[in-house]
């Protein structure tokens, strides 16, 4: 019996699964001075680093939602989509890209525009979408835009346009060009109409958007260390055969140079530009 007793292999209870900390996605590494921040911190402070100040980017929705008052607003053009007029074909397909930025944004293009309330007073408000294929400008950006302009002459109030583009949709050639000229037209009606437009530009504004429509606000405003330029640094080395100076093409060097009327931090913004249109139109009623 008691040989039996010892011959029996013991029974070995299992421990339970440790238990697991999912903490993926949840700090997130600044990229300018390396400090993790945790990422509700960091929402909470309007994707601004806690530590140094740097400016996330942020999507098109966040940002409408900063400029709205209790963050709501009325969109309008959804509809409206590029189509591949061209058949583009560099390592895909236009459509391809097309049907990825749908996807990953949410968007049909690589702008949102609506109506909405700042600190009370009723404007247009448009902001361009930088994961939409770069944010870059095709003829439905230019569409959309523009149809924004003139709904503000129509109904009489300004117009805001947050900028973070790599410039003109290259995907449509010449008709993407053209919403360049399309666009400045409508800002020049707007102009006559006696309505002010205000221009935020944020990280990055390059290109065709530069060039047209973001430098040409009532008032152009640039966030924080945002890279607001034509052609690339590099490109401007090799014509010039030069050194560019520490921090060309940043808006603090814009300002400095008299390219820009202000820089503001994304906290302060929505107040300053507050103050502006109080300043430009009559006392919100």
């Amino acid at each position: 019996m008691l040989m039996a007793w010892l011959s029996e292999p013991k029974k070995i209870e299992e421990s339970p699964e440790p238990k697991r900390v999912r903490t993926e996605g949840l700090w997130i590494k600044c990229d300018s001075c390396r400090a993790t921040i945790w990422k509700k911190d960091l929402e909470a402070n309007l994707m601004v680093c806690t530590d140094c100040g740097f400016h996330f980017r942020v999507d098109a929705l966040t940002r409408m939602g900063m400029l709205a008052d209790d963050g709501r607003w009325e969109t309008f053009d959804t509809g409206l989509r590029s189509t591949d007029a061209l058949r583009f074909v560099d390592e895909r397909s236009y459509q391809e890209r097309l049907e990825k930025a749908e996807r990953v944004t949410g968007l049909k293009d690589a702008v949102i525009c609506g109506s909405l309330k700042l600190n009370g007073r009723r404007v247009m408000a448009c902001v361009m979408e930088y994961r939409f294929i770069g944010g870059s400008m095709g003829v439905v950006v230019g569409e959309k835009i523009t149809r924004s302009i003139e709904r503000a002459i129509k109904e009489k109030v300004p117009v805001i346009i947050v900028s973070a583009s790599g410039g003109a949709r290259m995907m449509e050639g010449a008709l993407s060009l053209m919403q360049m000229a399309k666009i400045s037209s409508a800002l020049t009606k707007l102009g006559e109409a006696k309505l002010p437009y205000i221009s935020i530009l944020s990280d990055p504004t390059t290109g065709g958007v530069t060039a047209s429509f973001a430098m040409l606000g009532d008032l152009n405003i640039g966030e924080p260390q945002a890279l607001i330029g034509f052609a690339g640094p590099r490109v401007i080395e090799q014509t010039i055969r030069q050194k560019l100076p520490k921090g060309f093409q940043r808006s603090e060097f814009l300002l400095d140079h008299g390219m820009l009327d202000a820089v503001i931090p994304r906290g302060e913004m929505k107040q300053f530009v507050s103050r502006a249109l109080d300043f430009f139109c009559d006392p919100v009623e």
